[in-house]
């Protein structure tokens, strides 16, 4: 009884430990997990913190260079001798020689200070890095989440599209079968029907792709148990939002990323040019050392030996630059072509910012006419196929007119789904650039 209640406890507990974990993985993904998910998983991200980590290591080993050095050595000499003037032999020693120095920079044209200080600007500017990675990634995942959201849409919409043909060609199989339309009629509903059947194959298709998309751009294994959380992106639609690109590039100037690391990066070029031109200066140091030897030729033991030749050493050293063969001179012009590669960058990079809000601006006011079209062009279309409907199953229009209105409504009802979406995006590429997070 103890063995079957003990087995019955375990199998309780691993129970209990296991159903959460497949709980968890039937659990719709919404977007903010997908993009933590991603953020986590991505190769980029982990490479751009590891180029970062690298920052930091440089960052102390810069600091460190304020501190003296310490270096010890031992050297071990052996001596042959001709034993006597007719060369009859060898006599052998030895020598062993001890010593420590030691040395401490007092001043190098405060190229100690510089590059401390470009360390820790290199370290920020690589965090502001991976925050830009991090947003691009995001970015990406909000897309290709969309793009799943849109193609399960359309998957449903087609799905009534066809359900609603197939109810009116079974109407025209009754009508055929008593003789009161022709077969041409039925065939041309059934084409129909064939139609929107390969539509939907289609949509299904392109639902598969998408999915596959988002998991890939997540690094999420393939699986056919993934799916997305649908939020009510009605609510997102805001009419006739008109946007003002420059207090929006105003706010982003402020907050994004990759203006704070372009800026950081031309004043680490800066410093990387007064750490060049520092070899320019004589550079003052403090050494110290400490040597002691013994030999095998002198008759007194070990001990006295490295007693009596201690030689403690202590000064100062001043060394003062000439001639370098052109080397500090070539290394101060290559510093300004990076110093003004450095300036470039950072004004592309303000120009692109620029460009990108502009583009993004037009796209909402673009997006916008088009959803208000796309949305007085649908009512017109379902209108039309309503009265069309009905007289069809009246027998007062034939087959042809029928599907003619069926058809620009299906077409009507696409091209209003691709609208809503592409203004959502729109949307949410602005609020972007604003600071606002993305979410759904």
């Amino acid at each position: 009884m103890k063995i079957a209640m003990h087995s019955i406890i375990i199998f309780s507990m691993v129970l209990f430990f296991v159903n959460p974990v497949v709980k968890g993985q039937d659990t719709a993904w919404t977007l903010q997990t997908c993009i933590d998910y991603a953020l986590k998983e991505n190769i980029q991200v982990q490479k751009t913190e590891l180029t970062n980590n690298s920052n930091l290591v440089y960052e102390k080993q810069s600091r460190a260079q304020r501190f003296p050095s310490l270096n010890a050595s031992i050297g071990q000499n052996f001596y042959w001798n001709k034993s006597d003037t007719a060369g009859n032999g060898f006599n052998g020693s030895n020598r062993t020689l001890y010593s420590m120095n030691s040395s401490m920079p007092l001043y190098n044209g405060f190229k100690i200070n510089n590059k401390i200080k470009q360390s820790e600007i290199n370290f920020k500017s690589g965090q502001y890095n991976l925050e830009a990675t991090k947003e691009s990634i995001s970015l990406n995942v909000l897309n290709a989440y969309l793009q799943v959201l849109y193609a399960e849409e359309l998957v449903k919409t087609n799905e009534v599209q066809l359900q609603s043909t197939n109810e009116q060609l079974k109407l025209a199989d009754q009508r055929m079968s008593i003789g009161l339309i022709a077969k041409s009629d039925y065939m041309q509903v059934k084409s129909q029907f064939a139609t929107e059947n390969f539509n939907l194959a289609n949509a299904k298709s392109q639902l598969i792709t998408d999915r596959l998309n988002l998991m890939q751009i997540m690094q999420y294994p393939v699986s056919d148990s993934f799916k997305i959380f649908h939020p009510d992106l009605g609510s997102l639609i805001v009419f006739q939002k008109k946007p003002d690109k420059d207090s929006i590039y105003n706010v982003a100037m402020d907050i994004k990323p990759q203006i704070k690391s372009a800026a950081l990066n031309k004043e680490s070029a800066l410093l990387g040019e007064k750490i060049a031109k520092a070899d320019y200066w004589p550079k003052l140091s403090l050494d110290a050392s400490l040597g002691t030897n013994y030999t095998s030729l002198n008759n007194s033991n070990y001990s006295n030996q490295v007693n009596q030749y201690l030689q403690p050493f202590f000064g100062l050293s001043l060394g003062i630059p000439i001639y370098q063969n052109r080397l500090v001179k070539t290394e101060v012009e290559i510093a300004k072509i990076g110093m003004a590669n450095a300036e470039l960058d950072e004004l592309n990079t303000k120009t692109l910012l620029r460009q990108n809000i502009e583009q993004a601006s037009v796209d909402v006011t673009t997006a916008q006419i088009k959803y208000d079209a796309s949305m007085e062009q649908y009512n017109a279309a379902h209108e039309s196929y309503v009265l069309a409907s009905e007289k069809f199953s009246n027998g007062l229009i034939n087959s042809v007119d029928y599907t003619i209105q069926k058809t620009n409504l299906n077409v009507a009802e696409s091209q209003l789904l691709q609208a809503k979406y592409n203004l959502i995006f729109s949307y949410k590429i602005l609020d972007f650039y604003s600071g606002i997070p993305l979410s759904l």
